[in-house]
């Protein structure tokens, strides 16, 4: 069974830095994509950052220049550096990633971010 689990979510100023952390399940040989996603109260989810097995990165344009994505294959982690936080950067944060091979896709459950003005 494969899990995913965000951490580092909480309330913070705006202006001010977050860093969420996902744990994939040890078992997963190879992840192919690994990435964020947000959703606010009323919208739809959408991309924040992915990352590729071979680094590459992207990310939505109103993320790019403060947030940064990163991984550990060794330890199945994904990252994300969320700095200069804005209050609309407010939303339940989900991993997600793809695994090589099957290209099978998983969601994690979420972490709360909320960003005070």
């Amino acid at each position: 069974q494969v899990q995913l689990v965000e951490s580092g979510g909480g309330l913070v100023q705006a202006g001010g830095s977050l860093r969420l952390s996902c744990a994939a399940s040890r078992s997963i040989f190879s992840i192919n994509i690994m990435g964020w996603y947000r959703q606010a109260p009323g919208n739809q989810r959408e991309l924040v950052a992915i990352i590729t097995s071979g680094g590459s990165t992207n990310y939505a344009n109103s993320v790019k220049g403060r947030f940064t994505i990163s991984r550990d294959d060794a330890e199945k982690m994904v990252y994300l550096q969320m700095n200069s936080l804005k209050p609309e950067d407010t939303a339940v944060y989900y991993c997600n990633i793809i695994v090589s091979g099957s290209l099978r896709s998983y969601w994690g459950r979420g972490t709360q971010v909320t960003v005070s003005s």
